[in-house]
């Protein structure tokens, strides 16, 4: 087989794991004995999470220094700023010489994944590293390539054997979901932990309560490792604080940092300036261990300014302008953050045009992890009445590979489901004009009709980030996923 990107992105696919019941599941962890007072139930405890890596050593991985990160709403984005303060901190100071990044999902090509100082892998470079992880594979077991981890865990190998080849010396790590369970444990001994806000998400994997759910994302707390999480409701705090004793982890829960300066367009909404302060608590404590000399042992408010105005993370809280016609995307994909999403763009939209403009909406969700009607129910909730002249409901594929003619599969169910979102959604905006798009590029089409007409527009984007990705290809706005600002003095 050659070795070629195409290739490499096909193997991955390959190894998608089936689609899970949403039946009680029934699989057993076969590497940990159950914990005493565990809240997460015991029919949804996952599998090892990496199995046959014995190339890939502990000692290997401490050298990276990672920091490991999970939680429900603002992973991604807080991973980002924990590498944008630490770019920064090394322009000035020197350390870290070179940063690593694992996030997922990827927004529109699959190497956005893994990030070199923030820049994505070329497409030749992941294919060899790649081929390197699977080839090492192949020859432990040739005949067994069902064997072999499936895509997320092949994709986080990837990301570690890279980040060792590279020589990266501060790693940020992202779960995929979950904690105790997620692939991501193969790290055993990272410098610091975070969990940001937790919601109810995967619940059919994690739940069914809030509790469960902190619970397992909690996994990710070691004796090494200093923690930190948002602050809470009690509830969920009070497992968070059992299960860092549990693990022997030293817990620090962070609130709203005053010392972040206030008007920075990135640090709106305010759900953006509590991940901003949480990654600034991890990257104070991260490089207070790390950092050999007095120099490189403080993050300045320099440091910190630059970060904020240098980061960059598409898809999130992000503002497209095209001429008279804005798009405001945002990923979100539950009911909590397409609620943030809805107020966000309510109060972006105005300070951008105060004037009275037409304001739709572009809403896509395919999950089998959600109902589409309650996130619709929670986005349409976040509106003002009448705000939303037209709701545009469409399709996306979520495998996409924007390389190849594929499109959504529309059934009696799709047909259903939009006749129940329309109702919900005319509940409580009655004068909005509610549309049907077959793909996203017709969806955009539609709503640069209005643009048209009433002189410019301003539309949302939102309900999952593979609707985002595609909205910004077709927008001819992605290769801002590429993009690397540096901070300079």
């Amino acid at each position: 087989m050659d070795r070629t990107h195409r290739n490499a992105i096909e193997l991955l696919n390959q190894r998608r794991r089936p689609a899970r019941t949403s039946k009680k599941l029934t699989i057993t962890y076969t590497g940990l004995e159950t914990m005493p007072g565990m809240k997460g139930r015991s029919d949804m405890r996952g599998t090892p999470s990496i199995v046959g890596i014995k190339q890939v050593q502990a000692s290997d991985i401490d050298k990276l220094n990672v920091i490991h990160v999970a939680g429900t709403k603002g992973k991604g984005s807080t991973c980002a700023f924990i590498d944008a303060f630490l770019l920064c901190h090394s322009a000035r100071s020197g350390y870290p010489r070179k940063t690593g990044l694992y996030t997922s999902p990827h927004l529109i090509v699959p190497e956005e994944r893994i990030r070199i100082n923030m820049e994505p892998l070329k497409r030749d470079v992941f294919a060899k590293y790649f081929f390197e992880v699977f080839d090492t594979l192949s020859k432990q077991d040739p005949d067994a390539f069902e064997s072999t981890p499936r895509r997320l865990q092949l994709f986080l190998l990837v990301a570690i054997h890279t980040f060792i080849r590279e020589g990266v010396d501060a790693t940020i790590i992202e779960t995929h979901h979950g904690g105790e369970y997620d692939a991501s444990t193969v790290i055993e001994r990272p410098v610091v932990t975070a969990i940001t806000s937790l919601g109810m998400d995967h619940i059919n994997q994690l739940g069914p309560s809030l509790e469960d759910i902190a619970w397992h994302k909690a996994g990710i707390f070691k004796p090494s490792a200093t923690a930190f999480s948002v602050v809470e409701e009690a509830s969920v705090t009070k497992v968070l604080q059992d299960r860092a004793v549990e693990k022997g982890a030293d817990l620090k829960f962070v609130d709203l940092d005053p010392s972040l300066p206030q008007g920075e367009i990135y640090l709106k909404p305010d759900v953006q300036r509590l991940n901003f302060s949480l990654a600034l608590a991890v990257v104070r404590s991260f490089i207070g261990r790390r950092a050999s000399t007095s120099k490189e042992s403080s993050l300045h408010s320099d440091d910190i300014l630059r970060g904020i105005r240098r980061f960059s993370w598409p898809g999130r809280i992000q503002i497209v302008i095209e001429h008279n016609n804005q798009w405001f995307l945002d990923g979100a994909h539950n009911e909590m953050s397409v609620e943030i999403a809805g107020k966000w763009f309510m109060k972006a939209s105005t300070a951008q045009r105060p004037d009275r403009i037409p304001r739709n909406l572009i809403f896509g969700h395919v999950s089998k992890q959600r109902d589409a009607v309650d996130v619709i129910r929670s986005l349409a909730a976040s509106f003002r009445p009448d705000a939303i002249s037209n709701a545009i409901y469409t399709m996306y594929n979520p495998v996409q590979d924007f390389e190849t003619a594929t499109d959504a599969t529309h059934t009696q169910s799709t047909a259903l489901a939009l006749q129940e979102i329309s109702e919900i959604w005319l509940a409580r905006h009655p004068r909005s004009k509610i549309l049907f798009a077959t793909d996203v590029p017709q969806a955009l089409a539609l709503a640069k009709e209005v643009g048209e007409i009433d002189g410019g527009m301003q539309t949302l984007v939102t309900g999952s980030l593979h609707l985002v990705g595609a909205a910004l290809f077709c927008l001819g706005d992605w290769s801002k996923v590429a993009q690397v600002d540096l901070c300079q003095l």
